[in-house]
């Protein structure tokens, strides 16, 4: 299991890249394994106002659906638009393939992330 040490952690197992003013949004190498392989992703609206814990995104695997949330409340600025033609793109790539870019509305958002090394005793937990 891969787990980047320059990325924060939700334990709805997405990641996060801060870059100054932006939160940079996927899944992790952990979610992609054990959803199997994609098959669908919707991405979400552009320009949307979301708020920390809204779902974003919905990712279908031949294993299950799941909801992708945001741990930060702002507007998306950015789509990963290349997902719905080749979802499979987070199975391969996690950490190179974001579902979204959201402008923050309140950085102390970030406050209730994971480090990476928390995010690997998370998992390890989960078994």
């Amino acid at each position: 299991m891969q787990v980047p040490k320059e990325l924060m952690y939700t334990d709805e197992h997405e990641w996060i890249k801060v870059d100054g003013e932006r939160a940079v949004i996927g899944i992790t190498d952990y979610a992609q394994h054990n959803l199997g392989d994609i098959v669908f992703v919707e991405v979400p609206e552009l320009h949307a106002q979301v708020a920390s814990g809204d779902a974003i995104a919905v990712v279908e695997s031949v294993k299950a659906v799941s909801s992708i949330y945001t741990p930060v409340g702002g507007t998306i600025v950015e789509i990963n638009d290349a997902l719905e033609e080749s979802p499979e793109l987070l199975n391969q790539e996690p950490y190179e393939q974001f579902i979204a870019i959201i402008e923050m509305d309140d950085p102390s958002d970030l406050d209730d992330l994971m480090t990476p090394e928390e995010y690997e005793k998370f998992c390890q937990a989960q078994g």
